[in-house]
């Protein structure tokens, strides 16, 4: 140290900065924050991350490590931070470094929405970049969706095939400048262009034209496959009843909500309702999906979410979106680029034949996209995001582990595809891949695992699954030839919402699903589970009921409701005057009746979702579904519109290991039914009461074995009523209650927990 002692004596200090710290504009910010405030030194990246040397008085470093904290580029994150005092040196000014040696910590920056001052630009007159589709800079634009390989720089980006001119060079190598190293800096001179192309793939128009004419064809109530980020959008005026009919009868997607982006926040708050958090949401970089609560007068047409009172909203945020949108339409409908179950297609002639018959026309570019990435949907519960789809905006963004862990592969489930590598106590989860059960998907999902291992350089010593034997991703874990760890499914759930939430140590899990294979062979998802990473009790369950059909059963809820039926009632379930009777005649109903009784295609299952497929049968509310968890959805829907309160009957049994008997609310919600209690009331009742039941379960699993940290994951847990009630009745009996926030509590989720459990059992 030099000087005084006053405040103003000079010392220099070292900082190792880890995290989203590369080609995220970090850098520069550093340059400009130690020039402005007079230090010297250099800054340069690392494998780790950035290292920092830097001089000054200590006042003047003071103010810069707050900044560091503070003032971060909009796309950087940091996980650790190391500083030190090291001696200072003679040296003027403050300089960037070329990239220096050491070990690795690579973090992928996200993709992300255009910010602020791209958007001005895109629509100044007077910039170079007026109106041009791909504006960018290093706080904004594409990333993890156009990296082939690292060490991230344009070579190595779908960018490689765009050489700059030399006006976007000059930004480029200047490091005051916003645009230094950004990787998918380009202009109208040099960078990639937008084409307008009809289902045959010839060229209608290009650049301006291109847009121009896309617009007036969105206004005729035409079909647009609109390419953009991480993939192909099917595009509608939101508005247009017509249009959106033609789209769900070509799409295949006879009921399933779509996503609807809105010009602007003002636009959007004429069409949900939005508190201030969920603004945040929709304006932030991620710019996810947001389910809100439509309006009273929502104009988007009723066939865009029909059902439903809650509406799948985004902001544009891509330059072509704004582009497409201003001035010119208050909504589109915004929908994966895919027929329903397929991957959204990303590669253009992949789109242009999937999405052939389903387009009139295509709005596409040049610019390559490596890696498909669908739009993240989430919802608030308790203030905090609910994720149901973890993707673009959000990954490859690492979860910290609470304890370090081999480098290994966590593969996930079959539904809601995603996996997981670790590196220490990074846990990076990949975008959401899709339900593994068609040939596309699996592909996808094989690619995803060769891109992220890649780019994050991580070589796993060892593969983790699911417990179920013949799941595509399961058999691939086998197929690896890496040592092999089988994780129950529920146990899974469970151990992701501890690692996002960094428990250790053994809680109490409420995991409640549709499927998973339970260790006993049977088919698990109303579950009570006691343990850790190193392993788990079987607390509590619901009463198991055959699965009639099999997995017909899934897509018809009414089989669902005949067998709690009979369960109740014997045969006379079959001689019921109800919608949920009158799917089978004479002969059907001694051949159903059978089935349930001897178990012949009639596996048992706790299953909680086949539980809400039973009531929503039971109320006339859903007797067949079209997509996954159709049936529960519009069950809550119909009790958020209730004014009355109250419970049913259910019973809890046993002693080693509870379970929840539901067959006297199936026989109070006849009765119910037969004494004309109306539809909404029932379903409140119908929530309150599996609630009311989780809480006491709970309680008394606590109460026997002194643990009282609550986690809950499975996919029920989307449904925002019953996990309220579920969350405010174990917090008045003075339980804490951790959820999920940072990864989906559905099967989304799972690979963290695979990849939490195995970690810790071989770390062990």
């Amino acid at each position: 140290m030099a000087g005084n002692g006053d405040g103003k004596a000079i010392v220099r200090k070292r900082f190792l900065i880890s995290g989203i710290v590369q080609g995220v504009g970090f850098r520069p910010f550093v340059f400009r924050s130690a020039c402005e405030l007079g230090l010297t030194g250099w800054v340069r990246n690392i494998p780790a991350g950035v290292e920092i040397e830097v001089q000054g008085t200590v006042e003047t470093l003071d103010t810069f490590q707050r900044a560091l904290v503070h003032d971060l580029p909009p796309l950087a994150a940091v996980t650790s931070s190391f500083a030190e005092d090291i001696p200072p040196v003679p040296e003027r000014g403050f300089t960037i470094l070329p990239s220096g040696d050491g070990a690795k910590n690579i973090q992928v920056a996200p993709d992300s929405a255009i910010c602020d001052d791209c958007l001005r630009e895109l629509f100044d007159p007077a910039d170079r970049r007026y109106r041009y589709p791909f504006i960018t800079c290093t706080n904004c634009g594409p990333r993890y969706s156009i990296i082939t390989a690292i060490p991230y720089d344009r070579p190595r980006t779908t960018m490689a095939g765009f050489p700059l001119c030399p006006d976007c060079r000059r930004e480029y190598d200047d490091p005051a400048d916003r645009r230094f190293h950004a990787q998918p800096i380009a202009c109208p001179a040099c960078g990639p262009q937008l084409r307008l192309l009809d289902c045959a793939a010839n060229a209608i128009a290009e650049r301006n034209d291109a847009l121009a004419q896309a617009i007036e064809l969105l206004h005729a109530g035409k079909i647009l496959a609109v390419k953009g980020i991480g993939g192909y959008h099917l595009a509608v005026d939101a508005c247009n009843p017509e249009a959106v009919k033609r789209l769900r009868e070509r799409k295949k997607r006879d009921e399933k909500p779509f996503a609807v982006m809105a010009a602007d926040l003002v636009t959007a708050r004429g069409l949900v309702v939005l508190d201030d958090q969920e603004e945040r949401l929709l304006t932030g970089p991620e710019s996810p999906i947001v389910i809100a609560r439509k309006t009273p007068d929502c104009p988007v047409a009723p066939l865009v979410a029909p059902a439903n009172g809650w509406l799948g909203l985004m902001l544009p945020y891509a330059p072509v979106h704004h582009l497409l949108m201003r001035d010119h339409f208050a909504a589109l409908v915004m929908t994966s680029g895919n027929v329903s179950d397929e991957p959204v297609a990303f590669e253009d002639s992949d789109a242009l034949r999937r999405l052939n018959g389903i387009a009139d026309f295509f709005l596409v570019h040049n610019r390559p996209i490596h890696v498909r990435s669908d739009d993240s949907v989430l919802r608030l519960f308790q203030g905090k995001p609910l994720f149901y789809r973890r993707a673009r905006g959000y990954a490859p963004r690492a979860v910290r582990l609470p304890f370090t862990a081999p480098p290994l592969l966590a593969v996930g489930a079959e539904l809601k595809g995603a996996v997981c590598l670790t590196q220490g106590d990074q846990a990076f989860l990949s975008q959401h891949i899709g339900d593994l059960q068609n040939s596309s998907t699996a592909d996808s999902f094989r690619h995803t695992i060769r891109h992220l291992a890649g780019i994050l350089e991580i070589a796993p010593q060892l593969v983790a699954c699911d417990l179920h034997p013949d799941y595509i991703s399961s058999l691939h874990a086998a197929e690896s030839g890496l040592p092999l760890t089988r994780v129950q499914h529920h146990h899974a759930h469970m151990a992701a919402c501890m690692a996002e939430n960094g428990l250790e140590g053994e809680v109490i899990g409420i995991i409640f699903d549709g499927t998973g294979f339970g260790a006993d062979g049977t088919i698990w998802g109303g579950e009570f589970l006691v343990g850790g990473y190193e392993g788990f009790q079987r607390a509590g369950n619901f009463l198991p009921v055959p699965l009639a059909g099999g997995d017909t059963a899934v897509r018809e809820p009414w089989r669902m409701a005949l067998a709690w039926l009979y369960r109740s009632l014997g045969e006379r379930a079959f001689n019921l005057d109800h919608p949920v009777a009158r799917h089978l005649d004479d002969t059907q109903k001694g051949i159903f009746a059978a089935m349930l009784e001897r178990g012949i295609n009639a596996p048992l299952t706790s299953s909680c979702g086949r539980l809400f497929d039973a009531a929503a049968a039971l109320l006339n509310v859903r007797q067949t579904v079209s997509y996954d968890g159709q049936a529960a959805i519009e069950l809550e829907a119909l009790a958020e519109t209730a004014e009355a309160a109250g419970t049913y009957s259910f019973g809890i049994t046993g002693n080693e290991r509870l379970v929840i008997d539901f067959t006297p609310l199936f026989q109070d919600l006849l009765a119910d039914t037969a004494a004309g209690t109306e539809a909404a009331a029932m379903a409140y009742r119908f929530h309150a009461t599996v609630a009311k039941a989780a809480v006491e379960t709970a309680v008394r699993i606590a109460g026997k074995t002194g643990l009282d940290r609550i986690v809950l994951s499975g996919g029920v847990f989307q449904n925002r009523l019953l996990s309220e009630m579920v969350y405010t009745g174990l917090l008045d009996q003075g339980l804490q209650i951790f959820t999920h926030r940072l990864v989906p509590p559905n099967d989304g989720g799972i690979a963290l927990g695979q990849a939490a459990i195995a970690g810790w059992q071989r770390r062990r």
